[in-house]
């Protein structure tokens, strides 16, 4: 009675497991939408935007005046000895003021009038520094959609592998139950029935393996978009159909100039490189500020000093950059000749990237062709051998291997399609042109 109850309670407890189970249905669209939404990686972007825009403002900051506030109270436990110019010398006797203390206050304020065009062009370069961080935004922006995509198809596999194995399973376990009712009536030998059984038990493992898969594309998918990780989804072809149509690799060459954010992005470096070695070769120039200042002093029993009010201009100029700013050139000079060499290897890679996913797309088109033609074959093959086989014409085996065949080139048509249309995604990334296509 204890092991009823038990085994009652954890049917119970699957049961409510069950049902607290969503299933939904989700569109590539949907999952595209709700992927973005959630992409950890694009929120990370926006905090790395934030704080791009925050150099550009601290940059243009530096334009503005600079101000200090300083104060001190001073203590003397010596008397000190004190020369007034054209006055009488005291020291520590008793003819002198009794100073032991001094306080005094200082405000300075200056604002850059001229720094050898320093400031100009560290604004420029953090907006050219920006701009580029938000291009690689973008580029990560394509980079989750393809991700996105990629789960889509994953997840679609694996429903379409579980639909079409659960067909074979039934097909096949209807098979048992024929061979069976022959193996009693002693029309087959037992040893073609076991082979059956045999055959219908490796469908139920590989049934069990495309429903894990199909768990794991699910959990795979619900942290993309954000949903509860036991959501159930069904995967709708909506969106899924492949183009009748497609450019020419060297459109897509082009394409991919005028749009890969990484491009854009790497060229904005360039620029911004470019503003270092003027940045450097400013420090050769003197800089020059207008000042101001207000000072107020308090020596008890000798001295009071307010409204010391001051205003100049002041000059300062660095005389070590005589002979330090040549290497500060020459690392800038390095970066630059680091950014261009960076840009021809990007370049080099985009126009391997557009060819390798234009062949390969074109060689999963030809797939979908041969592996539609197999089902073809592999169908007539079954029907040929189960004709033979009820004509005592053909072995289990020849039955059993033209069964397997037959779910075989339809499970590969199935991933044939989906990896076709993947491929072209993969190629409309490489193109720059995947975001406009959803």
């Amino acid at each position: 009675m204890k092991h009823k109850l038990i085994i009652l309670s954890i049917s119970f407890l699957s049961l409510q497991s069950l049902s607290a189970q969503e299933t939904r249905n989700i569109t590539l669209h949907e999952a595209v939408d709700l992927g973005l939404k959630n992409s950890k990686l694009l929120k990370l972007n926006e905090a790395k935007i934030r704080e791009a825009a925050a150099n550009v403002k601290e940059a243009e900051e530096h334009r503005l005046p600079e101000a200090s506030v300083s104060a001190s109270y001073l203590y003397l436990p010596i008397k000190p000895v004190i020369n007034l110019k054209g006055g009488s010398d005291t020291s520590g006797g008793s003819g002198g003021p009794n100073v032991n203390q001094a306080m005094y206050g200082m405000l300075n304020a200056s604002l850059p009038l001229y720094t050898g065009g320093k400031l100009k062009y560290g604004i420029q370069s953090a907006q050219y520094l920006e701009q580029a961080i938000k291009l690689d935004a973008d580029n990560d922006h394509d980079a989750v959609v393809f991700n996105i995509v990629n789960a889509c198809i994953n997840l679609f596999k694996a429903h379409q592998a579980i639909s079409l194995v659960k067909e074979n399973l039934e097909q096949s376990q209807q098979r048992v139950k024929d061979f069976t009712n022959l193996e009693r009536n002693g029309l087959i030998p037992r040893n073609d029935l076991l082979k059956v059984e045999l055959q219908s038990s490796n469908i139920e493992l590989t049934l069990l393996d495309a429903e894990s898969n199909y768990k794991v594309a699910c959990v795979n998918m619900n942290i993309m978009m954000g949903l509860p990780e036991q959501t159930i989804l069904i995967p709708d072809k909506t969106g899924l159909e492949l183009p009748t149509t497609i450019k020419t690799i060297d459109e897509y060459e082009q394409d991919a100039i005028q749009n890969r954010k990484d491009i854009n992005a790497i060229a904005l470096r360039k620029k911004a490189a470019d503003l270092g070695i003027k940045i450097a070769k400013s420090d050769r120039y003197p800089s020059i500020a207008l000042t101001a200042g207000y000072v107020a002093a308090d020596i008890p029993k000798f001295l009071t000093v307010y409204n010391a009010v001051n205003v100049g201009v002041g000059v300062k100029y660095n005389i070590a950059s005589l002979w330090k700013n040549k290497t500060k050139i020459q690392q800038a000079e390095a970066r630059i000749k680091q950014v261009e060499a960076n840009k021809d290897i990007l370049n080099d890679n985009i126009r391997l990237q557009i060819n390798q996913t234009y062949q390969n797309y074109l060689v999963s088109v030809k797939k979908i062709e041969v592996y539609e033609k197999s089902v073809l074959q592999a169908t007539e093959n079954y029907r040929i051998t189960k004709n033979k086989y009820d004509n005592a014409l053909s072995t289990t085996t020849e039955l059993l291997d033209a069964d397997v065949a037959l779910l075989q080139a339809k499970l590969s048509v199935t991933n044939a399609k989906a990896d076709s249309f993947l491929a072209y995604n993969r190629l409309l990334q490489a193109a720059g042109i995947l975001n406009d296509a959803k």
